[in-house]
């Protein structure tokens, strides 16, 4: 009994690191964000140097879960439950290395004037950090439901991205001469949108945990 209690309390801390990983996550996206609307490249530096702290966290975290497989020899549900954890924190290493991608960009940018003022890339990455924050809320609490609203956002994604994207290629045929400034645009709205598809696979992941189905629950691309 007192080795199953270990097993338990370990396998919560690991769940507390994946919550932390998130925040990290989470974090990155809305200073990239930050750091586009302002110009900063000082910020866009930052954010890709402590992608790396994303990185360790994730290693971290796979780790713990191959020790508590190794040694623990964990029944199904729990199984379940590691085995969802280190393929969430890999689609949170990937949306991390979108925020270090838009930083890139930012530097890309650099003083450039801005092509066009910056309302929908905004939202969508506010969007994107929303259905970050709902997909692993959904997992801490085994919450289904919450789990499928945070994939019908994702239609929600899809439409602006296809909005900037058809707006972006009107400046280009317009005037060539903004092809550069567009399409570094074009990649921002991109990394954002991807992001969002890989909240909705952590969803995924929320639904095998529960249910023990793996399904596509979303029209998730990779």
């Amino acid at each position: 009994m007192e080795a199953r209690a270990t097993f338990q309390t370990n396998l919560q801390e690991v769940e507390r690191d994946v919550l932390a990983m998130e925040s990290m996550v989470a974090k990155a996206i809305d200073r990239a964000i930050e750091a586009l609307k302002k110009r900063d490249l000082t910020l866009a530096h930052q954010i890709i140097a402590e992608d790396a702290q994303i990185d360790r966290q994730r290693f971290g975290i796979e780790e713990k879960c191959i020790g508590l497989i190794a040694n623990e020899q964990p029944v199904a549900s729990d199984l379940r439950i590691i085995v969802a954890v280190l393929n969430i924190i890999i689609e949170l290493e990937r949306i991390g290395d979108y925020a270090d991608g838009i930083a890139k960009i930012v530097i890309m940018i650099g003083d450039e004037p801005p092509l066009k003022p910056l309302i929908d890339i905004p939202r969508m990455g506010e969007i994107t950090i929303d259905m970050i924050n709902k997909s692993i809320q959904a997992f801490a609490s085994r919450d289904v439901e919450l789990a499928m609203r945070v994939v019908s956002m994702d239609s929600v994604m899809d439409g602006l991205y296809d909005q900037v994207f058809r707006e972006l290629l009107t400046f280009m045929m317009v005037d060539p001469k903004t092809t550069n400034r567009a399409t570094r645009l074009i990649w921002v709205a991109h990394n954002l949108e991807r992001a969002a598809d890989r909240a909705t696979n952590i969803c995924e992941r929320v639904v095998f945990t529960v249910t023990g189905k793996m399904e596509e629950i979303g029209a998730s691309k990779y």
